[in-house]
């Protein structure tokens, strides 16, 4: 499905893209980008099955690592992408983005 990407664009910094990962690497990049690299903002982006677990990865960011820092919900925006799949059939996908910002 969907996998942290690798390869960064510059508007791409501060967003981080759930995927596969232990639920905790992607807890660690969100602290670290609020932390060390003093990021007013971070996105955490998913799709399909991973919607849920960018929810709990934003929360538990929020309430049990940077609670003192007041980290809150900026925006929440949600969507679908639509691409063919092996079959060549067109399938929708939805997706979610989560800013968060101090």
């Amino acid at each position: 499905m969907t996998e942290v990407k690798s390869e960064k664009k510059a508007d791409d910094e501060n967003v981080v893209y759930v995927g596969t990962k232990p639920f905790m690497n992607y807890v660690t990049s969100v602290v670290m980008q609020f932390t060390t690299q003093k990021k007013d903002e971070v996105t955490v982006k998913a799709r399909g099955k991973f919607i849920s677990r960018a929810v709990d990865i934003a929360e538990v960011v929020r309430k049990k690592f940077l609670k003192e820092q007041d980290v809150k919900v900026k925006e929440i925006k949600i969507g679908s992408e639509e691409f063919e799949n092996k079959e060549g059939k067109k399938v929708s996908v939805s997706t979610i983005e989560i800013t968060l910002s101090k």
